[in-house]
């Protein structure tokens, strides 16, 4: 939950929010927040609790993921919505949503997105990055389906996701060769 005294927000200084349903959180996802950091002080990453995406995760469960993978940083901020982004933003007097794009087919569903959440709280603008070049072919929904069919995720994901995932799809846990470019 975003902190509070009395009921008022503290200042966090120069905060951003990353929503998303992370459902599960992937190193697209990891490089983008580490690399909003060196740009704001806080990146809140707001779990979006949407039943029409169908999520694997329960929201709880994607809260205690993406807690334990920054759990050693005290600059990123975990919490969970539901409705409109918007209304979640106001809360927070967040003033930037960050989003990754992974290629120009992403754009157009952002900018679309983007210009709605713009038309709806002019105060709230939308920060563009580009996922790095080693995870730009990473979705949630793509890790889901090569781990339900039992592929290789490591290096992909967290070794904490690859576990959940394994427990999810009830697949036997087993360590195996992390996926590179050098391979």
């Amino acid at each position: 939950m975003i902190p509070k005294v009395k009921g008022k927000e503290i200042d966090m200084g120069n905060v951003a929010i990353y929503p998303g349903s992370f459902d599960p959180i992937t190193y697209g996802h990891i490089d983008i927040i580490e690399r909003a950091l060196q740009i704001f002080d806080k990146v809140i990453v707001a779990i979006a609790d949407n039943e029409e995406k169908r999520p694997l995760f329960t929201v709880e469960e994607r809260l205690e993921i993406v807690k334990e993978v920054f759990e050693d940083n005290p600059n990123v901020i975990v919490d969970s919505f539901k409705g409109l982004l918007v209304d979640y933003v106001a809360k927070t007097n967040v003033k930037v949503s960050l989003r990754g794009l992974r290629a120009t087919s992403d754009f157009e569903y952002e900018f679309h997105m983007a210009s709605m959440n713009r038309s709806l709280d002019t105060h709230l603008d939308t920060l563009f990055m580009m996922t790095s070049k080693d995870y730009f072919f990473v979705s949630s929904r793509t890790i889901k389906e090569v781990a339900r069919l039992g592929g290789a995720v490591e290096g992909l994901v967290p070794d904490l996701v690859v576990r959940r995932l394994k427990e999810k799809f009830k697949l036997p846990v087993t360590k195996k060769k992390q996926i590179g470019w050098d391979d």
